[in-house]
């Protein structure tokens, strides 16, 4: 019997310890090349780590909650047994990612109109992806297949349903018979176009909202959970049952911990306090925005801005069959704008380096692309994962991106690739219900803007004073490299296109 040791590796970034957060195999399980064996959290994200070989688990070399340094032993696995070859045992077929597609899988914003991020709120939120363990899927019977060819297209037509009837008819394992063909009438065409637009009518939320069956939305609506909030664990991407109960056990822990929080009046108050190793992304995360803070002279700037049209803007973006499917919220319309703005005041999208020749002097390096940073606030702490190149996107696909970020973000996803080279960040404090702040800027970049609540208030206009939706926009700057008028210009600029989207079209 041959017994290897696994050595954590150096997962990227030159990062020199890890935390391992989570076993996901333990002592006798057998396991295939590239099988999950456990979670790492290092200072830039959560990391899954694949075995490099195939056997069955001896002994786990670390407990959970300990960091240990790259190249220590973590897990040993055994090959095989003395006497005998080793079992094969077959490894399960991959599941192939679930890719954003256009239509029907995104979660659709509702009709209230707030700021929150696309694909729900960045805030982390729910259980983990992987927090619940996966049912068998059975297999789909006749109708189930039926409702979902009719779903995913939302006109429903009676050619969609003779295709997919005689796609069942083909596929059916007749005993040794030969399928005939069956043209169906007019009357069996109107009956099914009927029942088509029945199914789609009650599973129309598989295409406009977050994937979910009916008693799982009823259910749901029964807690009053928001199943945008919710990690979705289903093959397909749809929120489940258990996905309810593991996130309502979460929430029901939360608040009875707030009700035992302060704890005994009568112990000395030296015995009520609780420590918290400060350590991973949260460590990683306090040190960036101190050297942040003390190495950036920050300067800020507010402004109030009528987003009326914005918000009229994002309700016809919603209806829009362009857009059916994908959640839109203001916060495009913002990034959108920041490109726009950022190519007109190119200095904001740039970073100040010192000491670039080896002698003492500095540097500004001026980016000709746009890598737009999006705060993401979770359980682990701070990310701000960006979009590669935003300013080549159009706004449906800028829409998917922020979409695709803010599911990695709830999920604990998002890759340390994805949060190097940044060029300019928005931090939604909007999303918490905040009107404005003074953000410090992500280490690396010389400007960052706040995105306050947008909410109805008086306005003057012409001269009367009307409910208009009013938001506040809080940008800080390194005033090394943006001075006074060019972030007054850059503001500016942004609240222009909040006040009218339509100078996008120039």
């Amino acid at each position: 019997m041959t017994v290897k040791k696994f050595n954590l590796p150096d997962v990227g970034e030159g990062l020199t310890e890890a935390e391992v957060v989570a076993w996901k195999v333990k002592p006798g399980d057998v396991v295939a090349i590239n099988d999950v064996l456990c979670e790492i959290e290092t200072a830039k994200s959560l990391v899954e780590l694949p075995s490099p070989f195939a056997g069955t688990v001896t002994e786990l070399l670390v407990e959970e909650g300990i960091t240990v340094e790259v190249g220590t032993a973590i897990i040993a696995v055994s090959e095989g047994q003395e006497g005998d070859a080793a079992p094969v045992t077959p490894a399960a077929p991959e599941v192939p990612a679930v890719e954003m597609p256009l239509y029907g899988k995104l979660p659709a914003d509702d009709d209230t109109d707030d700021n929150r991020p696309s694909g729900g709120p960045l805030v982390g939120s729910g259980p983990k992806a992987d927090a619940v363990k996966r049912r068998a899927r059975k297999r789909p019977s006749g109708a189930v297949v039926e409702a979902a060819a009719v779903a995913e297209n939302a006109e429903g037509t009676v050619q969609d349903h003779q295709a997919v009837v005689e796609a069942k008819a083909a596929e059916s394992p007749v005993s040794h018979r030969t399928t005939q063909s069956v043209t169906p009438g007019p009357q069996a065409l109107q009956a099914a176009a009927s029942r088509g637009a029945a199914i789609s009518g009650t599973i129309s939320g598989l295409v406009n909202k977050v994937l979910a069956k009916p008693p799982v939305r009823k259910f749901a609506r029964d807690l009053g959970i928001d199943l945008a909030d919710v990690v979705a664990t289903g093959e397909r991407g749809e929120v489940t049952r258990e996905d309810l109960v593991s996130y309502q056990a979460q929430r029901d822990a939360e608040h009875d911990q707030a009700d035992s929080f302060w704890g005994a009046s009568k112990k000395p108050q030296d015995q009520r306090v609780e420590r918290m190793p400060v350590k991973g992304v949260r460590k990683a995360t306090a040190k960036a925005m101190v050297d942040s803070a003390f190495s950036a002279p920050h300067v800020s700037i507010f402004v109030d801005v009528d987003a009326s049209r914005t918000m009229e803007f994002v309700k016809r973006l919603k209806v829009s069959r362009d857009f059916e499917g994908i959640k839109v919220s203001p916060l495009l319309i913002l990034a959108k704008a920041v490109i726009w703005a950022a190519a007109r005041n190119p200095s904001v999208n740039a970073t100040w380096v010192d000491d670039a020749d080896g002698k003492g002097g500095a540097e500004i390096l001026v980016k000709h692309y746009m890598n737009l940073g999006i705060a993401a606030a979770t359980p682990r702490g701070l990310m701000v994962p960006n979009i590669k190149d935003a300013q080549d996107l159009s706004l449906k696909e800028l829409a998917l991106a922020l979409n695709e970020l803010a599911t990695k973000a709830r999920a604990g996803k998002t890759q340390p690739a994805e949060m190097q080279g940044g060029s300019l960040t928005i931090t939604n404090i909007g999303a918490l219900g905040i009107d404005t702040g003074t953000p410090i800027i992500n280490p690396g970049e010389v400007a960052i803007l706040a995105f306050g609540t947008i909410k109805q208030k008086p306005w003057v206009l012409d001269g009367e004073v009307i409910p208009r939706w009013i938001t506040t926009l809080g940008g800080s700057f390194d005033h090394r490299v943006v001075d006074g008028d060019l972030s007054a210009r850059f503001m500016a600029d942004v609240a222009s296109i909040l006040e009218e989207p339509a100078l996008l079209l120039d």
